[in-house]
């Protein structure tokens, strides 16, 4: 997938072709008795109503912020592809510093402009958002998940996400050293926070030894207090460059994966809950030249997604649960898929998720 970036004028043209874009709809919404200034991006509803988180975030200028929607709303539509759901992909980013703008009367706002597009995109939370945040929107707005149990809704989708990035990992070993048991394996996890803590508790619990990181002390905190055995690193660029290291868990905000990252990576697997990992085109071939096992960030990291979905039919958490675990057999599907096609993982997958988007697309006559 081609990300974009630049000046605005870039980002209209990559919005307007359709190998780098595609996008069906952008829409920016402004309200300035609330202070918001938001961009949802409906990449694609071939397979159904698009279905994305709503980040919530500082960005330096509006073109970045286009520029984040428009490539987050297109990982959306690979990522609901490959986890069969029956959604198309979508995100919403609004600008700003959540810790000093977010405000009820913002959020009420934002709802209806979700509203507006009458269910052709349904949002839940992402970076900066929760399910305080969802219970508001939801009162401008009945196409939004994530929201509380109080208000119908599942709850908290970190905690299944961190459970299919952990069946992605196991597939990963399975592959790559025959065995999906992680016990023994040094896992370093770069963020700890919605999803990274509680894939500490699964690679723990398996009998993983496990090395962090993050940018919050208070996060690295409360992992250390809890668990004194968890290894405690300054910075990514240490953690990455440990001897040792068996698997690599990039759990922040994307671009982990580039240029000066790979040639130092000691880790021979590369599985984590962090979305668009791959800095630039080309950097999952480097991997491959490397001999590093690339698990495609969008199929491991379904599991929130999955239950946002569920929870437009009736939450179900076992039922969810189930479907999450199916990431184990998608993950070692699009192994075997990239060893047959002579291509790295990354764009196996997105040869797969094409073509079931392409074939709804034929479907539906258009």
């Amino acid at each position: 997938m081609t990300d974009v970036s630049g000046a605005p004028a870039d980002v209209l043209h990559t919005l307007f072709h359709s190998d780098q874009g595609g996008h069906e709809q952008v829409v920016l919404c402004q309200d300035r008795a609330s202070g918001l200034k938001a961009v949802i991006a409906l990449h694609s509803t071939a397979l159904g109503p698009a279905l994305g988180g709503t980040r919530f975030y500082p960005y330096a200028t509006e073109a970045e912020a286009v520029a984040d929607a428009l490539n987050l709303a297109r990982g959306m539509s690979y990522k609901n592809a490959m986890a069969g759901l029956d959604h198309g992909g979508g995100k919403a980013v609004i600008i700003g510093d959540p810790d000093t703008i977010k405000t009820e009367a913002l959020l009420l706002a934002y709802g209806r402009f979700v509203a507006s597009l009458g269910g052709r995109y349904v949002t839940a939370c992402d970076v900066g958002t929760y399910v305080a945040d969802m219970d508001v929107v939801a009162r401008e707005c009945r196409w939004t998940t994530g929201r509380s149990p109080e208000n119908g809704g599942a709850g908290d989708s970190s905690v299944l996400t961190a459970f299919g990035v952990y069946q992605g990992m196991r597939a990963s070993a399975q592959h790559l050293w025959g065995d999906p048991s992680l016990r023994g394996r040094t896992v370093g996890i770069a963020g700890v926070g919605k999803v990274g803590h509680h894939l500490v508790e699964h690679l723990l619990a398996e009998g993983a030894q496990v090395v962090i990181t993050d940018v919050r002390r208070e996060a690295v905190g409360r992992i250390a207090d809890k668990h004194p055995s968890v290894g405690v690193v300054a910075d990514t660029e240490r953690l990455i460059e440990i001897d040792g290291l068996d698997i690599y868990a990039p759990c922040a905000l994307g671009g982990a994966l580039s240029d000066d990252s790979v040639p130092v990576l000691t880790a021979k697997i590369v599985c984590g809950a962090a979305n668009n990992q791959l800095a630039h085109p080309g950097v999952e071939k480097d991997l491959a030249d490397r001999g590093i096992l690339y698990a495609p960030d969008y199929v491991v990291n379904a599991g929130g997604v999955i239950q946002v979905a569920d929870e437009l039919h009736g939450f179900d958490f076992e039922r969810c649960k189930a479907k999450a675990a199916k990431i184990f057999d998608t993950t070692l599907a699009i192994f075997a898929r990239a060893k047959a096609d002579g291509i790295p993982p990354a764009a196996a997958a997105d040869r797969i998720a094409e073509q079931r988007m392409h074939e709804a697309a034929q479907a539906r006559g258009w």
